[in-house]
């Protein structure tokens, strides 16, 4: 029996205002009800226009997604009475969308998977409730906010992989620059769909709205997955439905039966002419796409020997995948300038702008990479520019880093932390290894973090050797 995942993520776009209306889209920290307007709630003689960045950035989303953008797109209202849907109908794009088909290619593992996309379309969002005590709030600022709605086919056959979809998706949006895609924050959700297969017979499906967080796509579509096995086992008939997830106590939470398609009563909005996409229009977005995680992925795999791992985590974040080439191209060893961006600068990055300058960074690792100054030096230059504010250079000339490098200088050091460390002496003799690493972090500190580490350890390693 093997489990059928289809998914359907709903993006939202980083315009400044709304896909049809001026309103502010920058709903998440403003009070509430104070982003609206007559077109947004859809107030008598209040006329739709389209928001053509909000067109463009889906249209990106298309392309990276190798997804057929139609040359005209018609937007329906999708009728349905909620209390956050001041309208009663949400404007969205239906039998004619403004994309078909795609894949997109992820990894689970280290291993690649592609997964076929069914469509790409633009679509408003409702408003939001807030649950209290003693009922429900109503929220409208989301109204109207632009979302890119992604169908997959159901092409996953296990809650893992959806889940690494869904992680890889939201770099790529991220780097399309089209969407924060931070799921805490309701701009990349997902409703998810199961079924089991038999014999080649497709089992009813279940839908699970709103997953708002990558854990919670897999424990959800796990627990639903066990749902129909058990049903099955009992002899039980599967009913199409939709479940909330219950993320405190991992629970589905029956919501209601499906609707199809016809009970929303689709039709053409009489307020909106058909988007027309030109060849002109489509190349010019084209010519502005960045270049796509993936591919900057295999670029610093050829170029620097940077691990697939590496690029994973420096791409999660497009301005670090920036800064990091900024420093690669300015440095002798660029695969370990990977690690300090990893280990040393981004524990210091808190905001939206880097600690330090890529140029000062890339300096700073210069100088350890040339033998100049040691790696223990270098960190607590770091770690004050860092924290101070002042430039890399500047902090360099207030130090005396000079490395020790002479074997007498090294040798006579190692000698008297031997001499100080009796105890992790007979520790290395009786066979604990460890204790030449202690040895050695002891000289290094003795040496204020100047002394060469490669040389002092074969030095400490010989001496021990001679009892």
């Amino acid at each position: 029996m093997e489990t059928v995942i289809g998914l359907e993520i709903h993006v939202q776009l980083t315009t400044r205002t709304k896909l049809f209306c001026a309103c502010r889209a920058d709903y998440f920290a403003a009070p509430p009800n104070t982003l609206t307007c007559p077109v947004c709630l859809g107030l008598p003689g209040a006329l739709p226009v389209l928001n053509r960045c909000a067109v463009e950035l889906a249209l990106r989303i298309a392309l990276a997604l190798d997804a057929e953008v139609q040359p005209q797109s018609l937007f329906e209202r999708k009728n349905y009475f909620y209390p956050d849907l001041p309208k009663g109908y949400q404007i969205t794009h239906h039998a004619h969308p403004l994309a078909l088909g795609g894949r997109f290619t992820f990894a689970v593992d280290g291993e690649l998977h592609t997964v076929r996309l069914r469509q790409v379309h633009l679509e408003e969002d409702a408003g939001k409730l807030v649950h209290i005590p003693d009922g429900a709030l109503v929220d409208l600022n989301r109204c109207g906010v632009p979302l890119v709605e992604i169908v997959t086919e159901p092409d996953f056959r296990s809650p893992k992989e959806a889940r690494a979809f869904l992680m890889d998706l939201r770099t790529l949006l991220r780097h399309l620059g089209a969407s924060t895609a931070d799921m805490e924050k309701g701009a990349l959700r997902c409703d998810a769909n199961l079924s089991l297969t038999e014999n080649g017979r497709t089992g009813t499906r279940s839908e699970i709205k709103n997953l708002n967080s990558f854990r919670a796509v897999e424990r959800a579509l796990a627990a639903a997955a066990a749902l129909h096995r058990d049903l099955l086992a009992r002899g039980e008939e599967i009913h199409q439905v939709t479940f909330g997830w219950d993320d405190q106590e991992e629970r589905l939470v029956l919501q209601r039966t499906k609707e199809e398609a016809h009970d929303y009563r689709y039709f053409p909005d009489p307020d909106l002419v058909p988007l027309a996409i030109g060849p002109e229009w489509l190349e010019a977005v084209r010519a502005g796409m960045p270049e796509l995680p993936r591919a900057r992925a295999e670029r610093w795999a050829r170029a620097y020997g940077l691990p697939a791992r590496d690029a994973e985590v420096l791409l999660v974040e497009p301005a670090l995948a920036d800064y990091y080439d900024e420093v690669a191209k300015s440095v002798p060893d660029p695969h370990d300038a990977a690690g300090w961006v990893l280990s040393e600068l981004r524990q210091f990055w808190t905001g939206e702008e880097p600690p330090v300058p890529a140029r000062d960074l890339a300096l700073l690792i210069g100088r350890v990479q040339t033998g100049e100054i040691s790696r223990a030096s270098a960190k607590a230059v770091l770690e004050e520019a860092a924290t101070s504010g002042k430039p890399i250079a500047e902090v360099l000339a207030g130090r005396d880093l000079s490395q020790i490098k002479g074997e007498q200088d090294l040798r006579r050091l190692a000698e008297e932390v031997l001499a100080a460390h009796p105890q992790a002496v007979a520790d290395f003799g009786a066979g604990k290894v460890q204790a030449l690493g202690f040895l050695v972090g002891q000289a290094m500190r003795k040496a204020g973090g100047r002394a060469d580490a490669k040389k002092l350890t074969e030095i400490l390693r010989a001496l021990l050797a001679q009892g």
